[in-house]
């Protein structure tokens, strides 16, 4: 499984849009620094995947992620490869001992392909979305996330990178 961590918030970034010849479109804007962030273990073979809606990315949060995704998985040893952020490596983690961290090298999100589950998922549920509370953030992470777990297919088409489903 790969695995990584997005911050999603009330602060957005106005997109493009499709509308009809001679409307301009009128789109929300909003500079509200308040966040939460979403978990997320891929497995690009198979297109599983998991997420949890956590308050931070720190240690705390990570060792709960890392202790739900044993638990689903408690009959399955998962190698999960993520970056290197402290939080992921820090000596107060306890790894469930079905898991074992691979880090990716330095500076390669590229590499990692939910940073694509991210976009889609920006694209797709918060796209020129303005939210009135992070009540309704964590609302609509919640409906895209719980949709992208629910569609293998899709995840597996956009995480299922050649390099990962062949040689991996």
């Amino acid at each position: 499984m790969f695995q990584d961590e997005a911050r999603f918030g009330r602060i957005n970034d106005p997109k493009r849009c499709w509308a009809q010849k001679g409307i301009r479109p009128q789109v929300g804007k909003q500079i509200i620094r308040e966040y939460t962030y979403a978990f997320g273990a891929v497995s690009p073979k198979d297109g599983k995947s998991d997420f949890l809606v956590l308050p931070a990315m720190d240690t705390v949060c990570m060792r709960h992620f890392l202790q739900e995704i044993g638990k689903r998985y408690k009959d399955e040893f998962i190698l999960m490869v993520l970056d290197g952020a402290s939080c992921h490596f820090s000596n107060e983690l306890d790894i469930p001992d079905n898991i074992e961290l691979v880090p990716l090298p330095p500076y390669s999100p590229e590499l990692n392909p939910v940073e694509n589950i991210w976009e889609e998922l920006r694209e797709k549920w918060f796209h020129n979305k303005v939210f009135d509370s992070m009540d309704r953030v964590e609302e609509q992470l919640i409906n895209g996330l719980s949709e992208l777990e629910n569609n293998r297919s899709k995840v597996k088409s956009i995480s299922g990178w050649n390099w990962i489903v062949n040689h991996v």
